[in-house]
């Protein structure tokens, strides 16, 4: 992986931190749909430009230029992300078309044949989409941005004879980029809420009671790290195992994982904010949703991605999945602080319980870089 990969990641992680900026001021389940919906479009463009890597890692100067145009592109789309539905619609849609052309150009030095063509007719048909969307109002746009991500994500696989899904062998893997490639972003998703938590505590009126919940508040993404990094040994050998077409359908479904998964860290980020806040306060139905409902969403994606490897104890993660929402009691009748205590105990146990079946992650090609 190159050190502009980690920068592009870096850029693309503040649409992550507006998503939950929205989330924050207006939680809300329509709130919820919208950044659901945009999170959509953005990560199918990100988990682009991952397979963009694979093939063309950015060492060229050129190309390194062209990663930093993308890197604008998830940069101006970030900054029409909190009234994206209310104004900044076309800001988002221009910032998205941006990602999406040099994604398809820095494409053409794949090799990948008649793919990158239909590749591009679904892509740029999607970019359009948003883009049109950004200028409509109401409804109209919410429907094209939804016809846009249907266009991606649904569409090709209905079709794969006249989609891009027909020639995946086409495409290769470096199953250990993969891997590595998302686990960086996870771990700097994971590092935005670390951002909530300094974000929301009270400076002015700091106490000993404060600071062990910000500590408190610092476990539960700990937690969730150490839950996630489990299991990446185990992608990277089986998608190293798995190759030609199969191994190309295994990673995009991987791909699909993340989604549940990064939403959650961007949910929780919002509860965490809030809970910091006010700890000792019973916390409102939708900030103690939002604290608990974020680490269920996590925790099912990382029940997908075992699914998908076909790990054991895919029922473990989605039976603490369930236990972690009926912490929601506890923090609208207790309080917020209690609430957070109880989801790191429920987040804790498994890794504990497992604690003799974990295996270790292979270095990263930065530590052995460093070795």
């Amino acid at each position: 992986m190159t050190t502009v990969e980690v920068f592009f990641d870096v850029v693309f992680v503040l649409t992550l931190t507006q998503l939950t900026r929205s989330l924050e001021e207006h939680l809300t389940l329509t709130t919820v749909g919208q950044v659901l919906l945009l999170f959509g479009i953005l990560w199918w463009m990100f988990d682009g430009y991952v397979w963009l890597a694979n093939h063309v890692p950015p060492r060229q100067p050129v190309q390194k230029l062209l990663m930093l145009v993308g890197m604008a592109g998830f940069l101006i789309a970030a900054v029409g992300i909190p009234h994206a539905f209310d104004g900044t619609g076309w800001v988002f849609g221009v910032g998205y078309l941006v990602a999406i052309c040099v994604h398809l150009l820095l494409f053409t030095q794949a090799g990948v044949g008649r793919a990158l063509t239909l590749l591009a007719v679904y892509n740029l048909a999607a970019a359009l989409l948003v883009l049109a969307g950004g200028f409509a109002d109401g409804a109209v746009r919410t429907g094209l941005w939804v016809a846009a991500l249907a266009l991606q994500m649904v569409v090709p696989y209905l079709v794969p004879r006249r989609s891009w899904m027909g020639t995946v062998r086409s495409f290769h893997l470096v199953a250990e980029h993969f891997v590595e490639r998302h686990g960086l972003l996870v771990i700097i998703a994971l590092g935005e809420s670390v951002v909530a938590i300094g974000a929301g505590v009270d400076v002015d009126h700091l106490t000993a009671a404060t600071v062990a919940v910000v500590v408190l508040a610092l476990a539960l993404p700990a937690g969730l790290w150490w839950t996630y990094f489990t299991d990446t040994h185990a992608a990277e050998v089986t998608l190293a195992r798995t190759t030609g077409g199969p191994g190309t359908r295994l990673a995009l479904r991987l791909g699909i994982t993340h989604i549940p998964l990064l939403l959650g860290i961007v949910i929780t980020a919002a509860g965490i904010h809030a809970a910091v806040a006010h700890p000792g306060d019973h916390a409102h139905w939708p900030e103690a949703m939002a604290l608990a409902g974020g680490v269920a969403a996590y925790l099912c994606g990382i029940a997908a991605i075992r699914s998908a490897l076909h790990l054991r104890a895919v029922w473990r993660r989605l039976l603490t999945a369930a236990v972690v929402l009926a912490t929601v009691p506890v923090g609208t009748e207790v309080n917020a602080a209690t609430q957070l205590a109880a989801l790191v105990l429920v987040v804790a146990i498994p890794l504990v319980l497992e604690r003799g079946r974990h295996t270790a992650p292979a270095p990263s090609t930065m530590e052995r870089a460093e070795a």
